[in-house]
């Protein structure tokens, strides 16, 4: 009998109305924690946030820097002097969670983002100037517990977020339309141009595993030693609603089984009926 919450490994959880975003249930979701790549929705809304007022942007070529190309950690594989448009490298920073594609995008929106906020006294470099588009980002949606020190999440001490503000930030993100396909997308394949001339394809697999289960269609996972096992999640029952984050869970496999009996629970919370919990149905 689940009287309450279930056990879960996770250090901190939240549950939100899919619908109005409001926070229904929670554990330790105010504390500020290590995000991991769950970063990189911030980063996607921040350039479609900049987009919306010049659409044009999203045909705009970005070329791959020495420092994108040598970012560490989870990569989307384009190398120095590699090029391909704004809206193909979106499924690069978020399918594959590509801490280069967020270097690459840091250096090429920054400045412009950052201006068209608002920002005053930009700094000198692109890359700064995108996280303080992040933080100005998160200011405007009351993301309070939250500060943004780069663009995909790597560990550094002043880069936190609560869990209920990265429910702020999934609500708002999943009415752009353009964030809510490539979040829900398995995978993407593109061609890529390099210097001189030649071209290459290079197929990105989303790696959020609750895409294969019927009834959820995003957000994002995040992991890295000081975050933990990480994941934002939507999921729908009918015209209702969820969303669902965890973060610091004990494994890859635990931040599923967190979320999937956080999902049961919170399920029955909303009335409904326990034959539909399984979660089961792969998608055809």
């Amino acid at each position: 009998t689940l009287d309450g919450p279930p056990h879960v490994t996770c250090k901190a959880w939240a549950i939100a109305d899919g619908q109005n975003g409001d926070v229904l249930w929670g554990a330790n979701q105010e504390t500020p924690r290590d995000m991991a790549s769950i970063t990189k929705l911030m980063t996607a809304f921040v350039i479609t946030q900049y987009a919306a007022q010049f659409p044009e942007v999203w045909e705009e070529t970005v070329t791959f820097s020495a420092r994108a190309a040598v970012t560490p950690g989870s990569t989307c594989d384009l190398m120095e002097a590699e090029t391909i448009n704004a809206a193909e490298l979106m499924y690069g920073l978020l399918l594959p969670s590509g801490n280069d594609a967020a270097v690459a995008l840091a250096q090429h929106f920054g400045l412009r983002a950052y201006v068209d906020l608002g920002g005053v006294d930009p700094p000198q470099e692109s890359y700064d100037a995108f996280s303080a588009a992040m933080n100005l980002t998160a200011q405007q949606l009351e993301m309070k517990d939250s500060h943004f020190a780069n663009p995909h999440g790597m560990t550094d001490a002043k880069h936190k977020a609560s869990a209920q503000d990265l429910l702020k930030l999934a609500h708002r993100a999943l009415q752009v339309p353009r964030l809510a396909e490539i979040v829900n997308t398995p995978q993407h394949g593109v061609s890529v141009t390099g210097a001189g001339g030649y071209r290459r394809n290079v197929l990105w697999k989303n790696t959020n595993r609750l895409l294969k289960t019927k009834g959820y269609d995003g957000i994002k996972t995040g992991t890295t030693n000081a975050a933990g096992a990480c994941l934002l999640s939507r999921g729908r029952r009918n015209e209702d609603q969820l969303l669902l984050v965890v973060l610091g869970s004990a494994s890859s496999d635990a931040r599923y089984s967190d979320s999937r009996n956080l999902y049961r629970w919170a399920w029955r919370q909303r009335g409904h009926s326990s034959s539909k919990d399984s979660l089961l149905g792969e998608r055809p």
